[in-house]
């Protein structure tokens, strides 16, 4: 089959009922990747046809190898093959639009209202509820892709390195698809995550994939190199532009993975907000639809209303908009440049190799942000002991929190014994958090 002919099977779909459908799974994707991918699943295979199985899978591994939330990813190829570059725009957006005005505005009531002691009981119980979460997906990415004694040693190293040693998550990320295809190519004995489905593979110009790129590149680096070169590194702005624009490249396992790293760098080097603040953010975030890296939203608006020198509300709101611009407008360049070629990754064994590899790697990621997210919860105010070349973290048992680790526990056996919908957790999280406060 040629991909005239592909075309030709294309459903025929108006940009209305395009926004329509689009609209309605941005303002139902809660629940994580997992949820978002099965909702876009039943509407457009399912429900709609205007996806067949294979191409929907196919899709989906294609954006699991790109940096960046893989289901807004996959809502803007699956757009981008309905309706060209227009509709991949417009499912895009309209993936993070409606979570972004959402945690915008539960951004501007925290810097307003965060002293008021009913908010803070609610945010009390969220966070403890938030460690809870992150517990439960470590575990879920744990059994996914931790399989054998290889992928058991990239987590421990992984989680070593930036627990004690603090080495860079890029650079982790990188050692680890580094050792993955070094395996692989000693020992043959990488994955092949390759479907059996064959799919026609369409015809690119190389002209076109260079204007593409072209046109991408300068949308995402052209505001970016203006505000560096204009207000430079001082301006809070240009830092998060900056920041945020690197945070988007080294995105890979999704927001777990990469909060370690934001928290890291926004908390201990830019002073943009504190290590609880964090999991406020995590909070909000986890209960607005759309993907939850939008908790950079959160760190960029807190940012930018604390030093960008404007009223705190005005200059949160561009901090938060930055945050969601250097975060979201690289998805949209590897989408439209990589997707036409979709089907030239099938079967590149040493790329399932890596992959595979920074998987294992994410899950020690992802054990050390547990165990960061835990100690500010539980314990408050932490510091580190040098041993050597690690530096361990040091706190006082006495200053246990007893009540957040009630809940905390207690939604963990809700979240990972019984299942429960986060949304009820976090609910009843936050009333206890007002309850114990108020009390």
């Amino acid at each position: 089959m040629t991909s005239d002919n592909l075309a030709a099977e294309r459903p025929t779909v108006e940009m209305g009922e395009l926004f329509q459908t689009f609209g309605k799974i941005g303002l139902l994707s809660f629940g994580g990747p997992a949820g978002q991918i099965a909702l876009m699943h039943r509407i457009l295979v399912d429900e709609k046809r205007w996806l067949s199985e294979p191409q929907f899978l196919h899709a989906l591994n294609f954006c699991m190898l790109l940096p960046g939330p893989e289901a807004m990813q996959l809502a803007t190829y699956s757009g981008w093959l309905l309706k060209g570059v227009r509709g991949g725009l417009l499912a895009g957006l309209l993936f993070v639009l409606p979570g972004f005005f959402v945690l915008l505005g539960l951004s501007i009531l925290y810097i307003t209202l965060g002293d008021v002691p009913i908010v803070d009981g609610l945010l009390f119980g969220l966070k403890a509820a938030v460690l809870a979460i992150v517990l439960e997906a470590m575990i879920k990415v744990a059994k996914r892709a931790l399989h054998g004694r290889f992928a058991y040693a990239i987590a421990v190293a992984a989680f070593v390195a930036i627990a004690f040693l603090q080495v860079p998550f890029p650079l982790i990320i990188a050692t680890a698809g580094l050792v993955g295809i070094l395996r692989h190519r000693l020992s043959g004995a990488g994955p092949d995550n390759a479907t059996d489905v064959v799919l026609p593979e369409p015809r690119v110009p190389v002209s076109a994939t260079l204007k593409t790129l072209a046109i991408w590149g300068a949308i995402w680096l052209g505001p970016l190199a203006l505000l560096l070169v204009f207000f430079g590194r001082a301006q809070v702005f240009a830092d998060q532009a900056l920041f945020f624009s690197q945070t988007a490249i080294v995105t890979f396992g999704g927001a777990y993975a990469v909060l370690a790293y934001v928290a890291q760098q926004a908390v201990e080097f830019y002073g943009w907000l504190r290590p609880d603040e964090m999991l406020t953010g995590l909070g909000l975030a986890e209960t607005t639809p759309g993907p939850l890296i939008l908790v950079l939203v959160f760190v960029g608006f807190l940012g930018a209303s604390r030093m960008s020198g404007l009223d705190p509300v005005t200059g949160g709101i561009l901090g938060g908009t930055t945050a969601l611009f250097f975060t979201f407008i690289p998805c949209f360049l590897w989408i439209f440049v990589g997707a036409p070629y979709i089907e030239r990754l099938r079967g590149v064994k040493w790329l399932s190799a890596a992959l595979s590899a920074i998987t294992a790697a994410v899950v020690g990621v992802i054990a050390n942000l547990a165990v960061w997210f835990g100690l500010q919860v539980l314990f408050g105010e932490t510091s580190s002991v040098d041993w050597g070349p690690f530096s361990l973290p040091s706190f006082d048992p006495a200053a246990l929190d007893i009540a957040a680790l009630a809940i905390a526990v207690a939604a963990g056996i809700a979240l990972i014994r019984f299942h429960l919908n986060i949304f009820l957790v976090l609910g009843a999280a936050a009333a206890a958090g007002v309850v114990l406060t108020l009390g």
